[in-house]
């Protein structure tokens, strides 16, 4: 649930864009790198550039054509390391962190860290000082030494990332700046942490899992829905096989987030807003996604394989716009091109199937679905409610709260714990920075961040070639037939 923070500088490696939304652009040089994936595409065909940008451009795409830039990119290049599954962090009595990005989840998240022993806040970085300076001060009323304060311009987390006293970085920026960050990170020697999507672009992706492989550094979404009380169950109860064989699981993000994306305060600019002028697909299938890949297993014993994607048309921006923003407001300039809703359908290698869905754009009370099947019942969330045989057998829905014995170890120990979203928030953190202390694996990996990211892009051709199936990557490079542990962890001994 990724907020906040300017965008830094466009990656100097891709041209301007034009095109008239980019009119709101001129007007704040320091928000140009929000429309930088759709640049460089025009005339491009539907080669590597425009399928991992994930363009308009490609808008006449004939699914043959989508199927072949599809097929082009799933294929895994060679190896440049080793393989980061299964490979545990360096134990240390202090994780070091330096965190990048002070807006509305930053600030949120850097109590989180602040509440855990074994853990120092070594560094802060924003291009908005004041947020800097007073995220510093957080860290000193906890009784740490004062950080470093990293706000001297938009390229400053540079210098955050070559220090040589953190250990994990966390990045807590827009979008576009994820890989370019993260990428920083490790090139510099440091395990990170990312909000979700982790990058844009396919190409972007496989660069991670070769820059993970080749500095030996963890580089991990961050998907806190992942720590859920409800998920945690459903997976340790999925693993002890009381849903039977699993066949089919459904995740979603659908938040009705149109009164915050024309807030001129809550995100730093309209980033966010933004994305829905260049992208036809799912943006954020990691909530929804996570989850589910995590009860079937995927890149542990299955992989996804393909996804189809269909998407409605895009009304909801515009009509809010036309109910509550004032003429001359820079929205006007906007053309909003993104599916109210997308419906992705996702294969796996044992022929299970998941479900995604993603809609912000219109009135919708808040659902993740949260939905997992097999062949002894099933689980639906919100509300959450289970069938399950032979316990059920009168085809009415069963109280989940019955299933309390299966809550993992985390939320027995931690029955209330603080934070935003219920406290997966906190789960998620107290988790990782375990892990780093005690020399473990970490509950999910690079292949995990890329595959849960994947739909970003790959909806969005999919539906520009009419739902057509895609290709998903294998980034684990055959990996993911070895069966290994992910996050129905047991509990370590401190």
């Amino acid at each position: 649930m990724n907020d906040d923070a300017r965008p830094a500088p466009e990656p100097q490696d891709i041209p301007p864009h034009s095109g008239a939304a980019d009119e709101v652009n001129r007007r704040d040089p320091s928000r140009r790198s929000v429309l930088w994936t759709t640049a460089g595409v025009a005339g491009a065909g539907l080669g590597l550039g425009a399928l991992g940008a994930g363009t308009a451009s490609a808008a006449g795409a004939s699914a043959p054509d989508a199927v072949a830039a599809a097929e082009a990119v799933a294929a895994a290049p060679p190896r440049q390391g080793r393989t980061m599954a299964g490979v545990p962090f360096e134990r240390r009595s202090t994780v070091r962190v330096g965190i990048i990005g002070l807006g509305n989840r930053g600030d949120s998240m850097i109590d989180l860290f602040l509440a855990l022993p074994g853990v120092q806040v070594k560094a802060v970085c924003d291009t908005v000082r004041d947020k800097a300076e007073k995220a510093a001060k957080k860290v000193t009323a906890a009784g740490q030494p004062a950080p470093a304060i990293y706000a001297k311009d938009e390229h400053d987390y540079e210098n955050l990332c070559k220090r040589g006293d953190i250990d994990f970085v966390y990045v807590v920026t827009p979008w576009e700046l994820h890989f370019p960050m993260a990428k920083t990170a490790m090139l510099n020697g440091k395990h990170v942490g990312v909000e979700c999507p982790i990058a844009m672009r396919l190409e972007e992706l496989w660069q991670l899992v070769d820059l993970s492989e080749r500095t030996r550094r963890h580089c991990m979404q961050l998907e806190n829905c992942c720590y859920g009380k409800n998920e945690m169950r459903v997976l340790r109860m999925a693993h002890a096989g009381l849903f039977g064989e699993l066949q089919h699981g459904a995740g979603a993000y659908n938040h009705d987030l149109r009164e915050l994306m024309f807030d001129p305060d809550y995100y730093e600019g309209p980033w966010r807003r933004l994305w829905h002028t260049r992208l036809r697909g799912d943006l954020y299938p990691n909530h929804g996604f996570g989850p589910v890949a995590n009860y079937m297993d995927v890149n542990r014993g299955d992989r996804v394989v393909s996804i189809s994607s269909v998407g409605t048309t895009p009304l909801g921006l515009a009509a809010y716009r036309e109910e509550h923003m004032p003429a001359g407001d820079p929205s006007w300039k906007e053309s909003y091109i993104g599916a109210d809703r997308t419906i992705s359908l996702v294969q796996t290698a044992k022929g299970r199937v998941i479900r995604l869905e993603h809609d912000v754009s219109s009135p919708h009370p808040y659902s993740r679905i949260n939905s997992l099947g097999g062949t002894k019942g099933v689980f639906e969330d919100y509300p959450e409610r289970i069938y399950l045989e032979p316990t059920n057998t009168d085809h009415q829905w069963d109280d989940f709260k019955k299933y309390a014995e299966w809550d993992h170890w985390l939320w027995k120990e931690h029955a209330n714990p603080p934070g935003g979203h219920g406290g997966m928030d906190y789960i998620m953190v107290f988790r990782l920075m375990q892990c780093m202390r005690l020399g473990l694996v970490p509950d999910f990996d690079v292949y995990d961040a890329a595959v849960w990211t994947a739909p970003v892009p790959l909806s969005h051709l999919s539906i520009k070639a009419k739902g057509v199936p895609l290709p998903i990557p294998d980034f684990t490079r055959g990996e993911w037939k070895k069966a290994r542990s992910g996050m129905d962890s047991e509990k370590p001994a401190e």
